[in-house]
């Protein structure tokens, strides 16, 4: 038996890919689990890249898995495995990259949302498919999806269920960008490559003031940026960006 995720570390890149293409990387609790622990350990890399093996990203919910899927497991599986999950996403101190090289639909349509930078091939497509079937967003898309492209473009997402191609994403602001198929993996390494290295310690609070800004109004969000800015300026990358501005050369981060 295959396993369920492979992880690459190489560069301080940790490459994720969900290993189920026989059913586009549809998520059951074995890989669940799984991607939580992949998760959870590139929080000592300094980027994560999120992808699917073969034509897919990840189809959501796999419906041939019945565990948790009825009426009294829906919430804990939700709490359970889902929440962790997502939270190894956004609580991640370093930057993770969706690479969504196929259909990313339900679930994993906002696992891709949940990560910090969403990178599509043209030919993939987003698909908020939970109303085809009685159910409302999760895994986070209640909270992404608006906050990315307006309370209009959820609704009509969530309730239409149709795809959203990946230019049309990128236009609407729900991913950074769609490029050509023959170039993904080109523009997602070298995406990788250059925040990988990167002032890791910027990146986690740049997330961290950014993730947290709709949630308060702006004498807090001015609070935190100075508390932020505080952590920043007293580490070596800051020094060594004003060195390498001051000698012009380009900067040596070491993440620290």
């Amino acid at each position: 038996m295959s396993e369920l995720v492979t992880v690459e570390v190489e560069g301080g890149i940790c490459r994720i890919t969900l290993n189920r293409p026989e059913v586009m990387n549809a998520l059951n609790r074995p890989l669940r689990a799984a991607l939580t622990s992949a998760l959870l350990a590139g929080h000592s890399a300094r980027v994560i890249v999120l992808t699917g093996a073969g034509r897919g990203f990840c189809s959501g919910q796999d419906l041939g898995d019945a565990t948790g899927l009825d009426e009294a497991g829906f919430e804990a599986t939700l709490n359970d495995e889902y929440v962790p999950m997502i939270r190894a996403i956004v609580d991640a101190p370093v930057p993770v990259i969706a690479a969504v090289n196929g259909v990313a639909a339900g679930a994993g349509a906002n696992l891709a949302l949940a990560c910090d930078l969403v990178i599509a091939a043209e030919s993939a497509v987003f698909i908020q498919a939970f109303a085809r079937i009685g159910l409302i967003p999760d895994a986070g898309g209640t909270s992404f999806l608006p906050r990315r492209v307006g309370v209009q473009r959820a609704m009509g997402a969530a309730l239409l269920a149709e795809p959203v191609p990946a230019a049309r994403a990128a236009d609407w602001g729900m991913i950074w960008e769609a490029v050509p198929d023959d170039q993904f993996a080109l523009v997602v390494a070298a995406r990788a490559a250059h925040l990988a290295k990167g002032p890791t310690g910027a990146y986690a609070a740049l997330k961290q003031a950014l993730r947290g800004a709709f949630d308060q109004p702006l004498e807090a969000q001015l609070a935190v940026e100075a508390r932020l800015q505080g952590v920043c300026g007293a580490s070596r990358d800051f020094r060594e960006g004003v060195a390498a501005f001051q000698e012009k050369r380009a900067p040596r981060f070491t993440g620290r």
